[in-house]
C-alpha cells in the first residue's frame, strides 16, 4: 500500500496541502503508527512540531548489526518506491525486473539476476505478483538458472518447436531412429532451420523419444510394453542439451499404466530440457492388444501423471515442462474437459498426430479444437510416407489454423 513521505529539506515553510510535514503527521496518525523507521534526515518533521514517540507505543531502530544482506527483493519495475526503498534501506539486495514484466519465467533477464545473486531468501514486492499461481515454485524455478533455447522459461507462444519422432536404434517407428545419436540431433537442427521463414516465432528443434514401446507380445511382465532403459536414452538427453534442443519422453503403455510407467523415467524427467508424452492409443484394456484396438485413456489417469509431474518440478525447482497428449480420435481422451491444465509447472498440449489424405487430417484438426480444455498449446504432426501428401512447412504454417505450436515428423 505504499508508505508515507516527506523531502528530508522541507521545512514548516514548504508546506502544502498534499505534502510536508503537517500532512505526514496527519498521515501516521490516520494510520495508528506504532513503530517508525526512519531513513534519512527527519529533522524537517521535528521542525514542525510532530513529536513522533509521543503518537507511537514505542520506537523501534534497526539493529545495523543484522541487516537483511541475506534477502533478495524483485521488485515489479518501479511499482512500489516506498517499500523498495524499505527493503534497500533494511541491507536486502534489490532487483527490478524489466518493465511490464511481473513473471519470472517470461524473462531471461530476471533468470539471469536471480541466478546470479547469492543470497538465500527472496521476497517478491508489489501487487503485480498476487497473480502467480505458486509464487515458491516460480522463484525456485527462475533461481535454477536454467533457460530454454531463446531464452526464459516459457514454452508458449513465444516459440514453436518442430521436432522429429521415433525410437533409439530403429526406423521402423519414425525418423529419430534412422541414423545415430549425433546425426540424430543434427537432422533435427535441419528440420527445425526449414521452418525459420515461415514460422511467426523462433523454432526450437525438438526430439520426442518413445521410451516405452507397444509391443505385439505380452512379455516377461505381462503389459505388451518395451521399456527401454534410462541408459539407451541418455546419449539424446545430454546431445539435445548440448545443442540447444529440448526432449520428450513418450510412453505407450499397453496394458501397464502410464503413472507407473513414468515413474521409471524420474531421474530423466527431473533434467531442465525434458519432457513427457502420453500416447493414449496404446493404453488399453485387459483384454486389448496392440494393433487390433485403439486404446484411450481417462481424465483421472491423465491428471495423476500431471500432478505427480508438476509436484516433481516443484520440488525439484525445474523450470516448467512440456506435458504433451496425444489425440487423434476424441474417445483416447475420455472426458477430455475434465483434464486439468491449472499447473503453471506445466506446459498442456494436444498433439493430433492422425495421418492420411490432408482433408481428413484438417478435419480431425478442426474436430479436436471443439471442447477442448482451455489454455492447451496444439501439435501437428507431419508424416512422410503415411501423408497424402506430406505438407512442407510453408504449407504447415499457412495452411493449418490455428498455426501449430509444435510440429512433429515421423
Amino acid at each position: 500500500a505504499g508508505a508515507p513521505t516527506a523531502s528530508p529539506s522541507a521545512g514548516p515553510s514548504s508546506d502544502s496541502p498534499t505534502t510536508g510535514p503537517s500532512v505526514l503527521a496527519a498521515e501516521l496518525d490516520r494510520l495508528g503508527v506504532e513503530t517508525v523507521l526512519a531513513v534519512g534526515d527527519v529533522g524537517a518533521i521535528d521542525g514542525a512540531g510532530v513529536e513522533i514517540a509521543s503518537r507511537a507505543s514505542s520506537v523501534d531502530v534497526p539493529d545495523p548489526a543484522t541487516p537483511l544482506d541475506d534477502v533478495l527483493a524483485v521488485v515489479a519495475g518501479a511499482e512500489d518506491v516506498a517499500a523498495t526503498a524499505t527493503a534497500r534501506a533494511a541491507g536486502a539486495e534489490v532487483q527490478a525486473l524489466p518493465e511490464g514484466v511481473v513473471d519470472l519465467q517470461a524473462s531471461g533477464e530476471a533468470i539471469d539476476a536471480l541466478h546470479a545473486s547469492t543470497t538465500t531468501d527472496t521476497v517478491l514486492i508489489g501487487s503485480s505478483f498476487s497473480t502467480v499461481r505458486d509464487a515458491a515454485w516460480s522463484v525456485a524455478a527462475a533461481r535454477s538458472g536454467a533457460q530454454l533455447p531463446g531464452g526464459g522459461q516459457r514454452f508458449f507462444p513465444d516459440r514453436r518447436f518442430v521436432a522429429l519422432y521415433g525410437a533409439p536404434g530403429t526406423g521402423a517407428l519414425g525418423v529419430l531412429g534412422e541414423q545415430d545419436v549425433a546425426a540424430t540431433v543434427q537432422r533435427a537442427a535441419d528440420v527445425a532451420a526449414s521452418y525459420d521463414a515461415a514460422s511467426d516465432r523462433p523454432v526450437v528443434p525438438m526430439l520426442e523419444v518413445i521410451a516405452t514401446v507397444a509391443a505385439g507380445a505380452a512379455g516377461d511382465d505381462g503389459d505388451y510394453s518395451n521399456e527401454l532403459s534410462v541408459e539407451s536414452i541418455e546419449p539424446y538427453v545430454d546431445a539435445a542439451a548440448a545443442a540447444g534442443q529440448y526432449v520428450v519422453i513418450d510412453l505407450q503403455p499397453g496394458r501397464a499404466d502410464f503413472l507407473s510407467q513414468a515413474k521409471r523415467y524420474e531421474s530423466l524427467l527431473s533434467r531442465p530440457n525434458v519432457g513427457l508424452a502420453l500416447d493414449p492409443e496404446w493404453r488399453l484394456e485387459a483384454d486389448q492388444v496392440p494393433l487390433r484396438q485403439i486404446g484411450g485413456v481417462e481424465a483421472g489417469e491423465v491428471n495423476a501423471v500431471s500432478t505427480w509431474l508438476a509436484d516433481l518440478v516443484a520440488s525439484k525447482g525445474l523450470p516448467p515442462k512440456m506435458f504433451v497428449l496425444h489425440q487423434f480420435r476424441l474417445d483416447m481422451l475420455r472426458d477430455r474437459a475434465s483434464i486439468d491444465t491449472s499447473r503453471p509447472e506445466l506446459a498442456t498440449l494436444i498433439h493430433a498426430d492422425g495421418q492420411g489424405s490432408q482433408p481428413d487430417k484438417q478435419a480431425t484438426w478442426r474436430t479436436l479444437h471443439d471442447g477442448a480444455p482451455a489454455g492447451v498449446a496444439w501439435g501437428w504432426k507431419n508424416f512422410y510416407d503415411e501423408d497424402a501428401p506430406m505438407l512442407s512447412p510453408e504449407q504447415t504454417m499457412a495452411d493449418v489454423s490455428p498455426t501449430p505450436d509444435l510440429v512433429t515428423y515421423q
